[in-house]
């Protein structure tokens, strides 16, 4: 049978590139007896809702995540804690996960369709998988980082720095990790090792 996940996008643009591919393999990979392994339900922020960038159209990059899912997604407060609340979803995955999500969700914020996604999957005491990327990962959201590494339940994409000279206080994850964090979340492991040599991100 197919694990439920419920994916959910903030708007971390310059790595919705990486974010896709990964999706796209995750949305075709089979179990070993010819049926797909995932199930997987999209949830969109706000700001992917509704931003346009020079990283693409808002509308375009949810058409095509819908898409790869083959279901429309989540775009309301309201669905997010139905759906989620009554969907049994064996993970919910944010990534990417930006450090203004990443804050709501260390304080117990549930003002966005994402952070009420997380709210509501912890209530069932099922896990969170997050893709982090900000290029405050060493400064501002270090503390937040650090604080939801002690929570139950939320677990982290190994992640490093990807641009050390340039952006020395900027985290991401390896997306190419992804699938494997994705299995170990289901055993209520975090993979190791968690800080890894960054990539380059898409900027």
């Amino acid at each position: 049978m197919s694990k439920k996940i419920a994916f959910a996008f903030s708007g971390s643009f310059c790595n919705f590139k990486k974010i896709t591919e990964a999706l796209n393999y995750l949305s075709f990979a089979e179990d070993g007896n010819g049926k797909y392994k995932y199930d997987i339900t999209p949830i969109f922020s706000e700001n992917v809702q509704t931003v346009d960038t020079r990283f693409g159209k808002a509308d375009d990059f949810m058409l095509k995540i819908e898409t790869l899912c083959g279901k429309k997604g989540i775009k309301t407060i309201a669905d997010a804690e139905s759906t989620v609340t009554k969907g049994e979803f064996d993970c919910l995955v944010v990534a990417p996960c930006t450090g203004n999500t990443l804050s709501k969700i260390a304080r117990a914020v549930t003002d966005t369709t994402v952070t009420m996604a997380v709210k509501a999957q912890l209530r069932n005491r099922r896990p969170v998988l997050i893709g982090f990327a900000s290029n405050d990962g060493l400064a501002g959201s270090l503390q937040n980082i650090a604080s939801l590494l002690e929570r139950k339940n939320i677990y982290f994409i190994p992640l490093g720095q990807d641009d050390p000279e340039n952006k020395p206080t900027s985290l991401i994850c390896d997306f190419d990790l992804l699938e494997v964090s994705l299995e170990n979340a289901f055993e209520g492991r975090q993979t190791e090792p968690l800080i890894i040599c960054g990539r380059k991100g898409d900027k």
